[in-house]
């Protein structure tokens, strides 16, 4: 009792602010591969207005412009897919330092492009090293957060999102886009400094058997502490990690956990697939999976994902009250405030709360965007062809595309997805709702040009608004609330005997008692 008394006068307890500073900290290697991600994404957005039907130098005509504009969205999901064996081989930390490199190459390759080929190439790149960020952001921001700040934290992340977005909406302001490619540059070279400064995550390292590394890992993460401030958390951490060394195919077939049996000496090839079976395709892994998939498609089909690429002219077709380039860089700025609202509000509301809030403020806007289209806009309007543009301008029409922006900018199916997954599968299963996203987004993207051309502006934004009012419905009945629990407890949620149907939600719940009530009489 002296000895701890003695200790505890030596080094007293971090405070609140050191802990959480140093949490931030930490995860600013995956802040800037989510800024470089956001630049990624965004450049089609600057490209394309200059590329389409240039008088010199490169130029793509509106089918190559569609294909240029989604590429990158079909390339992803492939890299999404790597994504996942390289963060469980290297680990989270060595992880985010090499994906930088295709980005590297990437952004040289697009300035220095000299024809369509190199051009489409390089974009290609882009989405495949876009893709294989995915996993190491995800993994290692979630397995290094406190629950009580997770969801601020993930969140937090996707402000980098928003900022690298917001980057290349003002570099294609103010610059060419071929120094827009060369300035984004730096970006993934300063992920790869600051890696340099940040630990591995405390799970990884306890599930290779290096407990000691582990604990001074967990040290650094809440503060820079001593051990025995961080005991207790690190003995559950511990006890996790002995039973992810179990053998999951024992414990699948015969409900006992032990570390050794025979399946060790099995063949490696049908080791594997029993793994994959008893891993993939658990209930803890694919529940949250499939939802978390599905709530990507709804996400991205529900207005501005599909339209980036062609944004500006999206505008001019729309007949806005502003230039394109300005309306582009001020639903960057929108997309930075939504994501500084959601970090200062999510812990007090909830992320199912603002996740059903911000799709149905999608869908509302896109409904009213569609109809203005209906009533107001000529049917020979094409957003690819610039000579069709209204001459006369509105504001109507740019204050409900504002309002879309600004729902769309919470991106909460990003925030779930650092957190819904067990530990097992958590890299390769993040790797695979990524790829999803990006499935969509390519999907989306590339039907812009075919919706315009059989449905028109109006009813082009009436699908999209269409699947964000189903979305809404879709997010109410099956979202449960994950705000505050830990990765433990939300592996334990989705790995219930008893499947959850419906979310925990009051109207609901009534409902339930209503119908228990009217079947007892």
């Amino acid at each position: 009792m002296v000895i701890k008394v003695q200790m505890e006068q030596m080094s007293p307890a971090v405070s609140r602010f050191r802990s959480i500073a140093s949490q931030i900290i930490s995860s600013l290697s995956p802040n800037f591969l989510l800024l470089d991600l956001g630049m990624a994404i965004s450049f089609p957005t600057i490209a394309l207005p200059v590329l389409l039907n240039a008088r010199e130098g490169l130029s793509v005509n509106d089918v190559q412009a569609s294909w240029f504009g989604s590429l990158s969205s079909l390339t992803q999901p492939f890299g999404a897919f790597l994504s996942g064996p390289i963060v469980d081989f290297l680990g989270r930390r060595r992880a985010n330092f090499v994906v930088n490199l295709p980005h590297i190459i990437a952004w040289i390759l697009m300035y220095f492009s000299w024809d369509l080929p190199s051009l489409f190439m390089a974009n290609a790149l882009l989405g495949l090293g876009t893709g294989i960020m995915e996993a190491p952001i995800n993994a290692y921001v979630g397995e290094i957060s406190e629950p009580s700040i997770r969801g601020s934290l993930s969140t937090f992340t996707q402000l980098f999102l928003s900022l690298g977005t917001f980057a290349m909406y003002f570099l294609g302001a103010v610059v060419d886009w071929r120094s827009a490619a060369l300035i984004s540059l730096a970006i993934p070279i300063s992920s790869m400094a600051l890696v340099l400064l940040v630990p591995e995550t405390p799970v990884w390292l306890l599930s290779r058997g290096r407990e000691k590394d582990a604990l001074n890992s967990l040290c650094k993460l809440r503060g820079w502490t001593t051990p025995e401030h961080v005991r207790e958390e690190f003995d559950q951490l511990v006890e996790y990690s002995k039973k992810l060394q179990n053998c999951v195919i024992c414990y699948k077939l015969y409900n006992r956990d032990t570390q050794t049996c025979e399946h060790v000496t099995m063949n490696p090839i049908r080791r594997s697939l029993y793994k994959f079976r008893y891993v993939m395709l658990a209930k803890e892994t694919l529940r949250p999976l499939i939802f978390v998939m599905v709530y990507f498609m709804f996400y991205v089909m529900s207005g501005l994902t599909p339209i980036k690429p062609n944004m500006v002219n999206i505008c001019g077709a729309f007949g806005m009250a502003q230039d394109g380039k300005d309306i582009v860089l001020n639903v960057g700025i929108i997309t930075i405030c939504c994501s500084i609202l959601v970090i200062a509000s999510i812990r007090y509301v909830g992320k199912r709360k603002m996740a059903i809030t911000s799709l149905l403020g999608t869908a509302i806007s896109c409904a009213a965007l569609s109809i203005y289209a209906k009533y107001n806009l000529d049917e020979s309007v094409f957003s690819y062809d610039t000579s069709t543009f209204p001459k006369e301008t509105s504001y109507v029409p740019l204050i409900l595309f504002y309002m879309m922006a600004f729902f769309t900018g919470f991106n909460l199916p990003w925030v779930l997805v650092g957190e819904v997954f067990p530990f097992r599968s958590r890299a390769s299963a993040q790797g695979i709702a990524a790829a999803s996203n990006y499935v969509f987004t390519f999907l989306g993207a590339k039907s812009l040009i075919d919706l315009e051309v059989y449905g028109q502006l109006w009813g082009t934004f009436a699908v999209y608004a269409a699947f964000g009012f189903v979305g809404t419905i879709y997010l109410y009945f099956f979202l449960p609330e994950t705000e505050g629990m830990s990765l433990e407890d939300i592996e334990v949620f989705f790995n219930g005997d008893k499947i959850q149907m419906f979310a925990n939600d009051p109207v609901i719940n009534t409902l339930k008692r209503l119908r228990k009530r009217n079947v007892n009489q």
